[in-house]
């Protein structure tokens, strides 16, 4: 099973997070963030990871250690579940569309930990949700899953649209990225022969 439980506790968060990257894309999110859990619903659904995530985070101070320290817990057990990547894909892309907005996404399992970031959100806020944190959540977790993570917005008027499909384009290429190929089931997906 290529699963992983990971738990993190720190002065500002206690955080649970389960998942399944065989699953159906079941979701269980608990954040105290109603936006953000919204965000990891689709994480979730799309990239048919199961997925559970508890957070108790500082709220009254910022949303954003509980974003941050989320987006580190997911990419660690993200690391933990596809192990030494024997028989994945590796890389994963996905244009996304979502009425208004645009979102380009490719991937890469690389153990290489990069982030590029082309999302120009057109207001501070959505809702009482920071959008500046949508960037947080991802830095840490392509830092913490070891990934390389472009995310381009090629059109978006509204932050809502541009924020949704971001996370719908990051897990369509997750899910691509994270399954296994049937053509090369037992072997490194690296010339180098691990990754």
């Amino acid at each position: 099973m290529r699963t992983a439980q990971v738990t993190r506790k720190t002065a500002e968060t206690d955080i649970s997070v389960e998942i399944n990257l065989d699953g159906t894309g079941a979701y269980d999110m608990a954040t105290g963030i109603g936006f953000f859990d919204h965000m990891l619903d689709q994480l979730a659904r799309h990239s048919l990871i199961d997925m559970a995530v508890r957070c108790k985070g500082d709220c009254h101070i910022d949303d954003h250690h509980s974003v941050e320290d989320v987006g580190i817990a997911l990419g660690q057990a993200l690391s933990q579940a596809v192990g030494d990547k024997k028989g994945i894909r590796r890389y994963g892309s996905c244009l996304l569309p979502m009425d208004d907005a645009l979102v380009r996404c490719a991937l890469d399992l690389s153990a290489r930990p990069y982030l590029v970031w082309n999302v120009d959100m057109p207001t501070a806020q959505i809702k009482t949700f920071d959008t500046e944190l949508v960037r947080e959540f991802f830095q840490a977790f392509s830092t913490h899953g070891g990934i390389t993570l472009h995310v381009d917005q090629l059109h978006g008027l509204n932050s809502h649209h541009i924020a949704e499909a971001a996370f719908k384009s990051v897990a369509r290429a997750l899910r691509e990225a994270v399954e296994v190929d049937p053509r090369k089931a037992d072997a490194i997906p690296s010339t180098k022969g691990t990754l």
